[in-house]
């Protein structure tokens, strides 16, 4: 048994499934409990914002930006914004490359967070956002 599990803790029936398969595993597994992670809507909701600052025509650094650009720029402000480490380190060929948190692993709560920061965004910068 090495294919692992995921076992979202919905219900009392999937908690104890989850448990029942913990004292079946071999010893020397390890488990990991986390919060709630982005879900679709929150993924979602956050790369429309990002078509939305491309669609404004904004310029950036003297460029207009693509929805990926601007999802860097929202992701790395919201970073800084909430007091998380933002860091810029040299590339592979000298470039300067932000190493930063992926929407991937963000819990539903951050997501929220970003979501409202890139929203406050917008309205910052005259960005017309769609509901």
């Amino acid at each position: 048994m090495t294919a692992p599990r995921l076992f979202v803790l919905h219900t009392d029936v999937i908690r104890n499934r989850c448990m029942d398969h913990i004292a079946s595993v071999p010893e020397g597994f390890e488990v990991l409990v986390t919060p709630p992670r982005m879900n679709e809507g929150q993924k979602s909701r956050f790369h429309s914002i990002c078509s939305e600052f491309k669609r404004s025509g904004i310029e950036w650094a003297g460029k207009f930006r693509t929805g990926a650009e601007w999802k860097v720029l929202l992701i790395s402000g919201h970073a800084v914004a909430t007091h998380q480490e933002a860091e810029v380190v040299k590339g592979l060929e000298g470039e300067l490359v932000n190493v930063r948190e992926s929407i991937t692993s963000m819990s539903k709560a951050r997501g929220a967070s970003l979501i409202e920061y890139a929203q406050a965004a917008a309205e910052m910068y005259g960005v017309q956002l769609r509901k």
